[in-house]
């Protein structure tokens, strides 16, 4: 019987596999290249996580290891993307944020811990749990169903327009629905999406993923880096004349990397325009909340314009956890809101989100926090109230005292953004260093934020990662970095060694 068995054309499996392992690989075997992947992803280009940020990790590690004494500074200043809670920068968490989202994770530790937690915290934390369960479970594709209501609730009360929680898809942060957006539009290699510059490369780089053209129109500089109407028609009649078919307008209020807030009028001129060459609005409106001086320039949203117009223009609008004075990037939280958007629409996108099944719970339930804070006599009141002014006082002199001493640098000129994160000075690149820069291969923005970052440690992102006017060179930088005495005088001794050493 064992012979025979070992005779048997029926072999164990474990005997066919060991067979097959010890076969030679066939030598037509082709490797995984880039000429076997999409070639549209070779396109994509994001700078603000791109060249620069590559080489600052790398000297966050070189100074990890113990080799300090190889690098002209003793830390690495991540300036180059609005990350407010990364390490080495000081807005701190909303307290009420992170305890809501604490009792979410373990709802058992608000009877473990008697008293650490204050009534009004416990009580949301338990009305959360009561409808959601565990965040470990699935929500709805389109998000949690009480969440979305609040958010409905939070528009409504902003503009004076109610709000339809229907309307409402919590995402995965603003940037999981832009892409969305800019995939379902894109209908085939000459559709193209206006875009301001210069403007943040999700926009290009999505475009470029998907196929998409994008349409610039330029912001202006020296009126504080507006938005012309005019402008937009000109890009508009150019692509066209192009065999471009335009299909959507990008507008990002406040803007990002400039700052600028859009006034009333320019928001309604921008709807009408929107009518006349029937375009989709996107609205990017994750800065809303980052308003240096909100008494004198107010945030309006494009879906109170639209509605107070009666306007029938497609409307999408973008809001997000990870800006304002939560900073909660990390947990991967935002909506989008659809305007005037017809029901067979709204369930295409419905289809696409479900293939993700759902956007993160822990980021719903900071939406949550961000459009439902505590209210006046509420036990969380007065610290929160203290931890947000703190925060936006601390970015409005930020951004007041760095704008004012690049100002003052040879060659360099900074609008004071009143809202968002960032400056976006313009610098003047002597014609020695642009030389080099390009025997380098490199522009000549990248080439001096390249040499800024080995010389300080400071990483800003080049102005050509944005788009700029031909011939202009700028750098954005965040204003979330603390010790502005230090970092800016960094800046300062940087660029006139720069100039000094290219004259």
């Amino acid at each position: 019987m064992v012979q025979a068995a070992l005779h048997s054309p029926f072999l164990h499996p474990s005997r066919l596999l060991r067979r097959f392992l010890r076969r030679p690989l066939p030598s037509a075997m082709r490797p995984l290249t880039l000429d076997s992947l999409n070639p549209q992803l070779q396109q994509v280009q994001y700078a603000v996580r791109g060249e620069l940020a590559i080489k600052a990790e790398l000297y966050r590690e070189q100074l990890k290891s113990g080799a300090a004494h190889s690098l002209p500074f003793e830390k690495v200043i991540s300036s180059n993307i609005g990350n407010p809670q990364q390490k080495g920068l000081d807005q701190p968490p909303i307290t009420f944020t992170r305890q809501i989202a604490a009792l979410s994770e373990w709802p058992a530790l608000a009877d473990l811990a008697p008293g650490v937690f204050p009534e009004d915290v416990v009580a949301r934390a338990k009305e959360l749990h009561s409808e959601i369960g565990s965040i470990g479970a699935y929500s709805h594709s389109q998000g949690v169903l009480f969440i979305r209501k609040n958010v409905a609730k939070f528009i409504s009360e902003r503009d004076g327009h109610l709000a339809d929680p229907d309307d409402i898809f919590l995402t995965a942060g603003a940037s999981a629905g832009v892409s969305l957006l800019i995939n379902m539009l894109i209908t085939d290699p000459t559709a193209g999406i206006l875009i301001p510059i210069p403007q943040y490369p999700l926009y290009t780089a999505a475009l470029a993923q998907h196929h998409g053209r994008g349409i610039s129109y330029m912001l202006d500089e020296s009126s504080g880096w507006s938005t012309s109407v005019e402008a937009i028609s000109d890009a508009l009649a150019n692509a066209r004349a192009e065999g471009t078919s335009p299909k959507a307008l990008v507008v990002i209020n406040p803007g990002n990397p400039t700052g600028a807030l859009l006034t009333a009028e320019t928001m309604a001129a921008l709807v009408r325009l929107c009518e006349e060459h029937s375009l989709v609005l996107l609205a990017d409106e994750v800065y809303q909340n980052n308003l240096h001086r909100a008494a004198e320039h107010p945030f309006t949203s494009f879906k109170k314009v639209v509605r107070d117009l009666r306007s029938p223009v497609p409307l999408v609008s973008f809001h997000s956890i990870s800006k304002g004075v939560s900073g909660e990037c990390g947990r991967r939280g935002g909506y989008l809101e659809l305007t005037n958007i017809a029901p067979e629409v709204r369930a295409l996108i419905y289809k696409l989100v479900s293939v993700g099944l759902c956007p993160p719970l822990s980021g719903q339930i900071g939406v949550d926090s961000m459009v439902r804070p505590p209210k006046a006599g509420e036990p969380s009141y007065a610290l929160w109230k203290q931890e947000t002014d703190a925060i936006h006082a601390a970015l409005a002199e930020r951004t007041r005292v760095m704008a004012r001493r690049l100002n003052a640098l040879p060659g360099v000129s900074c609008v004071e953004s009143p809202g968002a994160l960032y400056l976006f000075p313009k610098i003047e690149i002597p014609a020695k260093a642009a030389a080099a820069a390009r025997a380098a291969g490199k522009e000549p923005d990248a080439f001096y934020a390249l040499a800024l970052l080995d010389e300080t440690g400071i990483c800003v992102v080049p102005g050509s990662g944005f788009g700029q006017k031909a011939g202009e060179w700028h750098y954005r930088l965040t204003c979330l970095c603390p010790g502005v005495e230090d970092y800016v005088g960094k800046l300062e001794r940087f660029h006139l060694g720069f100039i000094a050493k290219h004259a």
